[in-house]
């Protein structure tokens, strides 16, 4: 059990975390014509847009209710009616999602109600779906604001299973996967291939791997996301074999899918791991009434073999970690898998699985948190994301960059992290960053016995 230390300062400096709104955005860009519409001012909406600009390099479809200095203090329900209205029409998407900012939750914004007058005023509008959820940017992270979105998607979209007829198992192959904001585009195509290996049909809930993948389109230009799970694709959920969720943070979007449909969860914290993707598997044989692939167990014994090569590097290796819970429990289930020692263990916001994560303690603060531990214990190695990069430099340490965002290296939010080879790669990563970058090599000895008595050596010639 974690000791949990909590926040001893007014300010953050040099923050980690990425906002609510932000990790909102990201699960709604996982449906097929969705578009995130932020409840604030423009700036809001544009610092968004430029984290996911720089993390995945695509064109981003973000809104904004452009809340001005009226409508802060005199109310803005009407721009966000009217850019509900504006966006249905002009885009016809099938998903909507309204997120709240730090503004607009100051200002007393209720956007649940906003979306029942705009329902009651347009019923033309009926077809698409719209899901307003509380994300403020002064509480959360980018983990909480995912969960909250994915959740409250889910409770709007989802029908009942007795309304809607549909019974578990009645898709023999159908698999439900919620997916947790730390699987990146890559995780999920290499996820999907091991579902397939089973003879199963995984429905990702949602997927980035097909909205924002990089693919070229024969369109110009698209006001919504291309691609990403159809919402039509969610009235089916009710009719899987069983629903695999990979992330605690989901517990709750688990609970009421499960209450909805009646399709048994198979919950996995993540598959960072050797441990952690045996429990995977395990699971879909279980599921799928079929044994493992050879392909499979073959990766699992190159596995094997890589922890065997870089467990000299990696033993005993002193690591400092910054990321939200999720990925927090994933790297230190791998570090202590492979006998590293996290020395420092940093996360944005208090959630309650972190106190189930197996380490010592974990602060919750920002990257001067970490730098400062990671001083004190004398780090040799630090995890984080781009914000990180200038810390680990003055730790004198190198950087495996993973998590949100990754702004300043190409493709890292295909890299893939999971699965038995996903996790192998990772060991190499981080085995040749300690070759590469160590400053501990022990230096050389000059005996003492090589040396001239002071009195034999030979004085300065004056």
């Amino acid at each position: 059990m974690a000791d949990i230390l909590k926040r001893n300062k007014a300010l953050s400096v040099n923050p980690l975390k990425a906002s609510q709104p932000i990790g909102g955005s990201l699960a709604t860009l996982g449906f097929n014509r969705a578009m995130p519409m932020l409840h604030g001012s423009q700036g809001c909406t544009a610092f968004a847009k430029v984290f996911f600009v720089r993390h995945f390099r695509e064109p981003i479809p973000l809104q904004s209710t452009a809340m001005d200095q009226a409508s802060s203090v005199l109310g803005a329900d009407e721009n966000v009616r009217e850019g509900i209205k504006v966006i249905a029409e002009k885009s016809r998407p099938a998903l909507i999602t309204i997120l709240t900012t730090g503004l607009a939750e100051t200002q007393g914004a209720d956007v649940h109600r906003n979306v029942r007058e705009f329902r009651e005023a347009n019923p033309e509008f009926a077809d698409i779906a719209v899901v307003a959820v509380n994300t403020p940017d002064f509480t959360g992270s980018v983990e909480t604001g995912y969960a909250a979105t994915l959740t409250e998607i889910i409770r709007a979209v989802v029908p009942d299973a007795k309304e809607a007829g549909t019974f578990p198992g009645k898709r023999q192959r159908q698999v439900n996967v919620l997916v947790s904001y730390m699987l990146t585009p890559g995780d999920l195509e290499a996820l999907r291939d091991i579902f397939e290996q089973f003879q199963l049909r995984p429905v990702f809930v949602p997927d980035l791997s097909d909205s924002l993948d990089g693919c070229l389109t024969e369109d110009d230009f698209s006001p919504v996301t291309l691609g990403g799970t159809p919402i039509s694709e969610m009235a089916t959920l009710g009719d899987a074999l069983a629903t695999v969720v990979i992330g605690a943070s989901l517990s709750k979007a688990a609970e009421l899918l499960e209450q909805k449909t009646g399709v048994p969860t198979y919950a996995l914290d993540h598959l960072y791991g050797l441990k952690a993707n045996d429990a995977l598997i395990c699971a879909l044989a279980k599921i799928s009434g079929n044994p493992v692939p050879e392909r499979i167990e073959r990766q699992r014994a190159q596995l094997q073999d890589a922890m065997l090569d870089t467990h000299f590097m990696l033993g005993q290796l002193r690591v400092a970690l910054a990321a939200d819970a999720d990925l927090l429990a994933a790297f230190i289930d791998l570090l202590q898998e492979m006998g590293a020692e996290v020395v420092a263990a940093v996360t944005s916001c208090n959630t309650p699985s972190l106190a189930k994560i197996p380490v010592a303690s974990i602060k919750i603060g920002d990257l001067e948190d970490m730098e400062i531990i990671g001083k004190a214990h004398k780090a040799q190695l630090v995890i984080g994301n781009s914000h990180a990069v200038d810390t680990a430099e003055r730790l004198g340490a190198p950087i495996l960059r993973a998590g949100f965002p990754l702004f300043d290296i190409i493709g890292g939010y295909q890299k893939t992290w999971i699965g038995y080879r996903g996790t192998r790669q990772t060991l190499f990563d981080l085995a040749n960053l300690v070759i590469n970058f160590s400053h501990e090599e022990i230096p050389a000895y000059h005996s003492v016995y090589g040396q001239k008595p002071a009195s034999e050596q030979a004085k300065p010639c004056h």
